[in-house]
């Protein structure tokens, strides 16, 4: 694969902890204590273990309701903004007004949030209409809430994640685990995302590609086309020792060994470089930058989740793993051999790379400044480098690989989910908080227990058979299945995990299976 080439890092053990066999540990903490839960386990390969875990009944008191969309109001500091599933209390009370006066019976209910180490508290306040057994009855009520100019989406209400809730829901819940032993593995395990980065592929066919005997989607990436291009990672991404796509300002990644030993949650950030210039971006199109996090971008450097940034004034270093053809645009592109040498400076971007070259673009500001440098026939060396949170190199080697995520869940055997700091606390719009990180969401996470094992992790959910997770619940099955560090990687839709050549999971979206930008993947023995 190609990309930044990097070198071998020292190893960190995870500390010591009691043990935990998956499969054979304590229940899970969702709904009551005494809730059923079963445990299903089959060995893959040697050193690797499948456990289905099965918890609970549909929940007698969860039931269909119109969620609203409530517009700004007497409350709202802003009278512009969109209508959303979180408002404050007099907006909220004015739409519910509004829909009384349509013969309807509307709910003004207070939203709280579980207490998560960053964040905390109440979000605001939701308008909810109707309480009905069937999706159908909702999408009815749905109807009568349009006809009064609002909007509103039919919800369940299992799927919500209120701290009363919380503790009272009997879910069920279904959830699939993936442990990796490195003391008897013999396969590998790698990160993979297919012919390039640019387009996207199914886990399971990422996991056809590869020959692997199982998979599990990874880090999240773009799926819009307004935000980038498809598929290309929206974080860190390296494969093979190759870097390939940057860090997002301190953001979590995790970090594997083909032999799964040593794998880590480090949070990261990045330095590159080319003829003294320092670059913006790795692979992907200048100007969008996904998630944020990058350098001088607006409206922020800091993280923001599911957000694209942007900045005119780039410089981005591609290379064959990005795809056939550089993104076009205006700006300046200067095409390197497989030497590092100038061999052509192209008037705008757009264009092929060289087999086994590279090439760099340049927007805005910085095409001037890439031209001045760029001469036929110059040696211009990229140079990146990632840096851990202490500011210290972190080298990788050709076995490893590392895929972007976040939150961070658990740290040292202790919950640690980090929402504020990832970008899922976005200012002024606490419906985004609401939907991602609040209710329960088909879930993939991953990290290492006590005793060195690798487990990857994927819960289904929007569906009434299986109900999902919160953030929170996310972060109390991770550390009750074992896990001394843990780390939230792509979810909702791209939630699927392959197993013997089948998807074994219900993905939710409407479609099937999702096309993803990367996934991880168990490999048999060469």
């Amino acid at each position: 694969m190609a990309g930044v080439a990097l070198v071998a890092p020292p190893a960190v053990a995870a500390p010591p902890a009691p043990r935990t066999v998956v499969g054979l540990g304590v229940a899970l903490p969702l709904g009551p204590a005494g809730l059923a839960e079963t445990r299903t386990t089959r060995i893959l390969q040697p050193g690797v273990t499948l456990t289905r875990i099965v918890r609970g009944r549909t929940d007698p008191s969860a039931v269909w309701t119109v969620e609203v969309a409530v517009p700004a109001g007497p409350g709202s500091p802003d009278p512009d903004t969109p209508p959303a599933a979180i408002s404050d209390e007099l907006s909220a009370r004015a739409a519910a007004d509004r829909l009384r006066a349509a013969d309807l019976d509307p709910r003004v209910e207070k939203v709280s949030t579980p207490p998560l180490v960053d964040f905390s508290g109440d979000l605001g306040w939701r308008l909810r209409v109707g309480e009905t057994a069937t999706k159908a009855a909702a999408d009815a009520i749905r109807q009568q809430v349009l006809a009064t100019g609002l909007s509103g989406s039919s919800v369940y209400t299992g799927w919500d994640g209120e701290p009363d809730d919380v503790a009272g829901s009997t879910g069920p819940w279904h959830i699939d685990v993936l442990t990796i032993d490195p003391r008897t593995f013999s396969g590998r395990l790698d990160a993979t995302y297919g012919p390039d980065l640019e387009q996207r592929e199914t886990t399971s066919q990422l996991a056809t590609l590869e020959g692997a005997d199982a998979a599990v989607n990874a880090g999240f990436f773009v799926l819009d086309p307004a935000a980038g291009a498809p598929g290309d990672p929206a974080g860190v991404a390296a494969y093979y020792g190759r870097l390939v796509s940057e860090p997002i300002a301190g953001r979590p990644a995790l970090v594997v060994r083909e032999d799964a030993r040593r794998t880590s949650i480090v949070r990261l950030r990045w330095r590159g470089e080319v003829a003294g210039l320092p670059l913006d971006g790795l692979d992907r199109v200048p100007g969008l930058i996904r998630n944020c996090g990058g350098f001088g971008d607006l409206p922020t450097d800091l993280p923001r989740h599911d957000y694209t940034c942007t900045d005119p004034d780039e410089l981005i270093a591609f290379d064959a793993a990005y795809g056939m053809r550089t993104p076009s645009g205006p700006g300046a592109e200067v095409v390197l051999d497989r030497s590092d040498r100038v061999t052509e400076i192209r008037p705008a971007r757009g264009g092929t790379i060289p087999a086994g070259g590279r090439t760099v673009q340049a927007t805005g500001a910085k095409v001037d400044a890439l031209q001045a440098v760029a001469h036929p026939g110059r040696k211009m060396v990229i140079r990146a480098t990632l840096i851990d949170q202490r500011g210290r190199p972190v080298p990788t080697s050709p076995v490893t690989s590392i895929v972007n995520g976040g939150p961070e869940l658990v740290r040292d055997g202790r919950l640690h989910a980090t929402p504020r700091a990832d970008g899922m606390v976005r200012p002024g719009d606490p419906s985004f908080y609401y939907g991602w990180v609040h209710k329960r969401n088909p879930r993939t996470f991953a990290g290492v227990d006590a005793e060195g094992r690798t487990v990857l992790i994927t819960a289904d959910g929007r569906s009434t058979s299986s109900v999902g997770l919160g953030i929170a619940e996310t972060a109390a099955v991770a550390r009750a299945i074992g896990l001394r560090n843990a780390i939230n990687l792509d979810g909702g839709g791209s939630t699927t995990m392959v197993a013997d050549g089948a998807v074994i999971n219900v993905p939710s979206d409407a479609t099937g299976e999702r096309p993803v930008g990367d996934a991880l993947v168990v490999l048999p023995a060469r």
